[in-house]
């Protein structure tokens, strides 16, 4: 059954890999799973035939057969379940890996996001750069965190795994705010995961679609 998911027919982070697709487009690549792509329009987005898939006009989702899943995390969780190369065997590491999953979407990523939305959103008020410097703050709190827990090791728990993929993706998000950078383990881990054939296809594919785009 051949594996279908939807992205932004114009994607608004201008073909940087960081819309939540990309992070499906890897764990596919990664596995050596072929799979289309149904590109949609903002107005596509909030209609009912995607509204059916994602209740909240979102994407990617992910369509096999008769099975249709919602929400990034959940479908690379799926993927790496239902196809070697993202978890491991052992049980133990295989619960780690899935704790790393959690650790980057729940514990990483809402700080680092909130940071985007108020750059977006909030540039213009006159308490900006003093909710930007909180925000920093806890951000580099979160980051030295996981600085200190990597340390020297090339991924977060022995082999590459799905948590590396969302916690590298998650990381992305932060490269070019000096924040990153200020972590040079960091830095190079996110640097390895960028390094990853599978990342490269996947990035290609979607940064295609964006110049695709932008030459209509």
């Amino acid at each position: 059954m051949t594996i279908t998911i939807t992205a932004f027919e114009s994607s608004p982070d201008r073909g940087r890999g960081l819309a939540r697709d990309m992070r499906v487009r890897w764990a596919l690549e990664e596995v050596g799973q072929p799979y289309e792509v149904r590109l949609l329009s903002f107005k596509a987005m909030k209609e009912p035939p995607h509204l059916a898939l994602q209740p909240f006009g979102q994407i990617p989702t992910y369509e096999e057969g008769d099975l249709s899943l919602f929400e990034s995390g959940a479908i690379v969780l799926h993927i790496a379940e239902r196809h070697a190369g993202l978890l491991p065997d052992d049980a133990h590491a295989r619960a780690r890996a899935i704790m790393w999953i959690f650790a980057a979407l729940t514990t990483m990523e809402p700080t680092i996001v909130e940071r985007e939305s108020a750059r977006y959103l909030e540039g213009d008020r006159s308490w900006y750069e003093e909710r930007l410097a909180l925000v920093d703050e806890r951000i580099r709190k979160r980051l030295g965190d996981l600085s200190n827990r990597l340390g020297d090791r090339e991924w977060l728990d022995g082999a590459f795994s799905a948590g590396d993929l969302e916690m590298v993706s998650v990381l992305l998000r932060a490269k070019g705010s000096g924040l990153l950078e200020a972590y040079t383990n960091l830095a190079a881990y996110v640097a390895r995961g960028q390094a990853r054939p599978a990342y490269k296809r996947a990035f290609d594919a979607q940064r295609a679609v964006f110049l695709a785009a932008s030459s209509r």
